[in-house]
Formats: structure tokens, sequence, C-alpha cells
């Protein structure tokens, strides 16, 4: 039986962050009766949380919709929420701090609901031990989709105190309204929760960075001998550090640990999911604060260093070497405008998009009436996100006064909500003229096929060329060999960098360049010679298409920006510098935009392709 309003202190909530755990504990709270504000930065996923609401799989089975949905942490504070729960990435908490502590509330309790140790100490650090509150999480579960999460398990209790013990009467009242709605949670007091934590950091830390390294699921590590001993050896360290900072565990605590993590499901810890996909992870407040406070003990904790420092070095190579897209938006990252609008440009009263439906990514780019791009994003073009086109137009439609939309790519023919629609060749062109003028060759390598596009002095295609139908040099190619090589991606330009080796592929087809790839791989062939081998293979795949000798080169496509190595081959072979276009993988729907711009203001509607710079392509 819920309490009624009036006698409840807290009646309205705000819920900061849609990741798993914050959108499960907004299910949980509209459920027992509180008035719900949910908060995202991601424009994208709110929008689809607001049509579809949040969808709760797997161990919990819900759906629910919210009528109170903000994009920014000024919007919520109009609400003035009683409480707020903050649900986001250690690396975005310090910030989000400083904008709760702009809000009018000055007494309105926060409660960090996140993983590690000390985390909660950026809350307090900002607005006093008196309004910070810490709640243990024993539930976990992935994104299927920005709205949809798969609830892997929960084990109750949840854990819930006021960092000082000022306000336990507020952890009582949220303890018990969860508890009416299924999601036990008993409020305990500020040292009981400290054991709570390094309880629940121990566990993660024993297998997160592990599996974040080796790319193992918490099943697939828990059913290996070997790594089993690591984990038991992670644990035992950790617990010594712990003992240390005079909080005692049971004689068979570690027993009971090694128990839990042996029933555990098929899935990915959160840390790996973060570092497999090239995010900041938050090592640095679990296997790090272990390190940590070993350090403060004079405790040796090499396996936790190890694994902290590896976690770290992988991170630092994936920040550097990935190109950094506004692709974020579509997966779980804030949704941001590209650098030219956040400098000052002036907010634009007629945008244009284009989109690129690429065969294995579509494309968005949105610029302004000077050709300013705002923002650009990228989705899989048949993603397991559940994420439509037409939603992302919607959505970037409400965020832009968007006048025209020009389709281009494969799909573009499919795209009802077009008002015209060009040939890549065509947006290609467009886009690269648009900074680089004159006579040039365009080389665009995709995801399923090579062009090289010959540009006169008037930015008009002279002529163009493409492989033949076979996929061999492509972006899929790439995918395939490198993962019969067991290569990563986001290593193979910096692999091939290291390497003298002169072989290519001698096979063009994929099935047998694959049984080419495991011969080298039985011959003992350096992981460096192979990447090599495959770039080379490239090379000599768009050489054999006509470039003129005598004109600039430009390099456009998804593959280039992962690959940069595929530029200094191309110029050895050329003897000639070739150039990357910025943001290569948006050129095409770059190209679309300045299309569609150029439609809008000579009055043009429903344009067909047929009156671009080539026509019938």
């Amino acid at each position: 039986m819920h309490k009624h309003m009036s006698e409840r202190k807290i009646k309205r909530i705000g819920i900061i962050g849609m990741g798993p755990v914050g959108a499960i504990l907004a299910t949980h709270f509209q459920m027992a009766g509180l008035e719900v504000i949910i908060c995202d930065l991601d424009k994208i996923k709110m929008n689809l949380i607001k049509t579809d609401g949040i969808v709760l799989e797997g161990v919990m089975s819900k759906k629910t919709y919210f009528k109170n949905i903000c994009t920014s942490v000024g919007e919520l504070d109009t609400y003035k929420p009683d409480l707020f729960i903050v649900s986001v990435k250690t690396t975005h908490l310090p910030a989000l701090m400083l904008e709760i502590d702009k809000m009018e509330n000055k007494q309105a309790g926060v409660i960090c609901a996140m993983n590690g140790i000390d985390v909660e100490q950026m809350v307090s650090d900002v607005i006093g031990e008196s309004r910070s509150f810490r709640m243990v999480i024993n539930f976990a579960g992935n994104l299927n989709a920005p709205n949809v999460t798969k609830v892997t398990f929960f084990n109750p209790p949840n854990y819930l105190a006021s960092i000082d013990d000022s306000r336990r009467a507020e952890a009582d009242e949220i303890a018990a309204l969860l508890g009416e709605v299924s999601m036990q949670t008993q409020a305990i007091s500020s040292f009981e929760l400290l054991k709570c934590v390094w309880e629940k950091t121990i566990l993660n830390s024993s297998l997160s960075a592990l599996c974040a390294v080796g790319r193992m699921t918490i099943k697939e590590a828990m059913s290996n001998s070997d790594t089993v001993e690591l984990v038991e050896q992670i644990i035992e360290e950790a617990v010594v550090v712990a003992e240390a900072e005079k909080i005692k565990f049971d004689d068979d605590f570690i027993r009971k640990c090694m128990r839990y993590l042996h029933k555990a499901g098929n899935h990915f810890p959160s840390l790996a999911v973060d570092l497999l996909n090239n995010r900041p992870t938050e090592i640095d407040y679990m296997n790090g604060k272990i390190v940590e406070y070993g350090r403060k003990h004079y405790i040796r904790t090499s396996l936790n260093l190890t694994f902290s420092n590896m976690v770290k070095a992988m991170s630092d190579k994936h920040f550097t070497n990935t190109v950094k897209t506004a692709k974020a938006a579509v997966t779980g990252q804030p949704f941001t405008q590209a650098s030219s609008a956040a400098a000052g440009i002036k907010k634009s009263d007629h945008c244009f998009m284009g989109v690129d439906l690429g065969s294995v990514y579509t494309k968005f780019s949105v610029i302004d009436e000077h050709d300013q791009v705002l923002f650009q994003t990228a989705l899989k073009t048949l993603n397991r996100d559940r994420i439509s086109v037409r939603h992302v137009i919607e959505t970037l439609k409400k965020e832009f006064p968007i006048n025209h939309i020009c389709a281009t790519g494969y799909g573009r023919r499919h795209l009802a909500l077009a008002d015209s629609i060009k040939t890549e060749l065509n947006c290609a062109a467009m886009a690269v003229s648009r900074y680089h003028s004159g006579v040039k060759n365009i080389i665009d390598i995709g995801g399923e096929d090579i062009k090289v596009i010959k540009c006169n002095a008037d930015n008009n295609i002279e002529q163009f060329y493409l492989n033949d139908k076979c996929a061999a040099g492509t972006g899929s190619f790439i995918t395939e060999v490198a993962e019969r090589a067991e290569i990563n991606i986001a290593e193979m330009s910096d692999l091939a960098a290291k390497s003298s080796f002169g072989k290519e592929l001698n096979s063009f087809c994929t099935v047998f360049a694959k049984t080419e790839i495991m011969s080298w791989l039985f011959e003992g062939l350096p992981v460096e010679d192979i990447a090599k081998g495959i770039y080379i293979s490239i090379l000599n795949r768009v050489v054999k298409l006509r470039i003129d000798p005598t004109a600039p080169v430009y390099i456009i496509g998804g593959v280039i920006g992962h690959h940069p190595y595929l530029k200094n081959l191309l110029q050895e072979k050329l003897q000639k510098d070739v150039l990357i276009i910025d943001k290569p993988q948006f050129t095409v729907s770059f190209g679309a935009a300045l299309f569609a711009r150029a439609a809008f203001e000579n009055g043009l509607s429903k344009e067909t392709e047929g009156q671009g710079i080539l026509a019938n392509t």
C-alpha cells in the first residue's frame, strides 16, 4: 500500500542518466507513485523514450511512459525535484555536480547510484555531506536499444545511506517506496554502507578488467581454470587492502564471491562494454582505487595494478586512434553539435539535412545556410539498436529548423521523408569541391565498393570508375579477413605501420582470402605482417582503377577513417601527396546537405538525381 502523497516528504524525484541503472530506477519510482522527471543529454534517446517509453526485458519485464522528460540539467531544475538521483559515468560526474550546485533548491538531496569506491565524494565535495546519499545497486542490465534495457540480474537488497547519517528518515522513505514495488532496498548507516561499497567493488573489480582485456563474457572467464585462479587472486589482494581500511569480511567471503561469480551470466560487465566500444572506463574507481588504498598502507596489489594499467593503456590507444564522430549520439553518448556551432555561429533559421543510406552505416549531416556543419551522426543501416532512420530524422527536425532533406547512397530511393535524391558520386564531388576546387581524383573506399571519381576544372564529374561487384578491398572485406586473423580493427593501422612486409593476398575473393590468411597464420607470420599484407591487397585493388597521375588525390569514406595507414601506402605507390578529407565517413552526407541547401534556395522540391552534376548514375 503506497503512502498517501500528502504524507510523503519526497514527492518529486529527478533522475539524471538514462543508462540501465537510471532506466530501472525511473521505472520503479514511477510505479511507486512518485512524480518522476527523467533527464539525459542524448536527445535522440530521450525522443525515443518519449514516443516508445522505457522497456525492461530479461529478469524484469515492464514498459513505462514518462511525461516529464528533460535533455538538460537547467530544464530539470524548473520542475523543482525534492530529490535527485545521478546515474552517469564517473567521467561525467564532476561537471554534472557543478550544474546541480547551480540549482535553486539548495536542500534537495542527491543520491549517487553508481559503481566504484569513493564516487560519492564527488557529490559531497560540491554540495556537502548533509545533502549526499550513496546507493549500492545490486541489479544490472545492458542496453539492447537506447530505450530498452535487458535486466541481467537482481540480487536483493540494494543498500542506501545518507553520507553523514543526518537524513536517515529520507533514506528510510526511499527504501520503503522501492520495497513496495519489489525493488527491495535497505536503508543502513553510512558505516555499514562503506562495507557494502567495498564488497560490490571487489566483486566488480574481480572480473571487469579481466573481461575487458581478454574480451570475454563473465561466464567465459569463469569457465577457464586459469582465469578463475586470477580472479581469486585479484579478490584476495582487495580483501587485504579493505582489512587495512578496517573493513572486516566474513571468513568465507572469498569463497562466497567465487560461488557468486560462477553463477554469473553470459554477458560482458559494463566496464568491458565501455572498453570494447572505445568509451572511457571507470577503472580508476574500481581496480584503480584498490591500488590507491594499497599504496596508502604499503600493500602490493600487483594484479589489480596490472589490469588497471592495461585497461588505461588500451583506453588511451583507442582514444588517440579512433576517429571521433557524433556517432556517439546513437550509442549512448550525449547528443552534441559540431564544434563549428559551439564556436559561436549564429543560430540559423534555415537548416538542411543530407542522409547517406550506405550499405553498412547510415550517416546524417545537418548544415546551416552558410554550409557550417551543425550536427553529424551515424548508425548501423541494419542496426540492432532498433533506431530507425525516420526516428533520427524526426528528432533532428525538432532540434533544427530543417527546410530540405536530400537522400543519397544505396537506399536513397526508399527514404520517403527526403525532398530530393542524388547519387553518392554527385554528393562526393559536391562535398570535396566545396573546399578543394578544380581538377581532382576522389577515392571513396566504402563498405561494399570502391569508387574513383575524376572531376574537371569546373568541379563537374568527368569520369568515374567502380570496382567489380565483388566486395574485395572494401570495408566488409577488411572486417572479415581481419576477424579471421584475430586482428583488432582499431589496432590494425598501427600494426601495419611497424611492418616491412611486401606480400599481398593473392585472392580477392573474401572466402579464399580467409583461407590464405589461415595459411599465413600456420606459417607463423607476425600479425603486423598480416595486417600490412591485407592493406597491400586493398591498395592494389584501388590502383587498378584509373587515377589521373597529374591531378590531386583526395580520399573519403569510413574505411580510410579507421585505416589511415592506407594513405601512406597510396602515397608511396603514386609518389605524390594524398589528402584524407576531414571526417571522411560524413563526406557524402555533407555533400547531400549541400545539395539540399541549393535545392531549397532554387525553390525546388522533390528533385531527382537526374539534375545533379552527373545524371543517370
